[in-house]
């Protein structure tokens, strides 16, 4: 059974945006991205409760800007999704999840050292260039069921 419901648009936007945001860091790098972005269709809690599709996800506008930086600057449109990062996207979609991403709701490159929390959110590891952060224990508990 899939973590959220979605259709091969959704399979598409999302592998768009994974390879936006960390072809870089390889395959691995965007599955937990991927991992990332199907959490927050999945949390019920804090800024995300509201979001239920992938769509919702990529397109959600924090503090006047996308949350995402490949929509805000735009560049989550100038590549297309190959069917590598199609099947990366579907893989995330019907259950992947592993650490340090496996219950994140965010991640950063701070081009620095990981700090041990982000706006308040404790840190729970590093992928290269990515410091990925949960929610603090008992603020989002649906992240873990879902």
């Amino acid at each position: 059974m899939a973590r959220v419901r979605y259709n091969s648009s959704d399979v598409d936007l999302m592998a768009r945006m994974m390879r936006a945001e960390a072809e870089g860091e390889g395959q691995l790098g965007m599955l937990f991205v991927g991992n990332v972005i199907v959490n927050r269709a999945v949390a019920d809690c804090l800024d995300f409760a509201d979001l239920r599709s992938i769509d919702d996800v990529i397109f959600h506008v924090q503090g006047g800007n996308y949350s995402f930086e490949a929509v805000q600057k735009g560049n989550v449109f100038y590549q297309r999704a190959r069917e590598q990062e199609r099947r990366l996207a579907e893989k995330n979609l019907k259950s992947w999840r592993q650490h340090p991403a496996a219950y994140a709701l965010w991640y950063f490159n701070p081009y620095a050292p990981c700090p041990p929390t982000w706006y308040g959110q404790p840190f729970s590891g590093q992928f290269k260039d990515h410091c990925f952060y949960e929610p603090q224990a008992g603020t989002c508990d649906s992240v873990y069921m879902g």
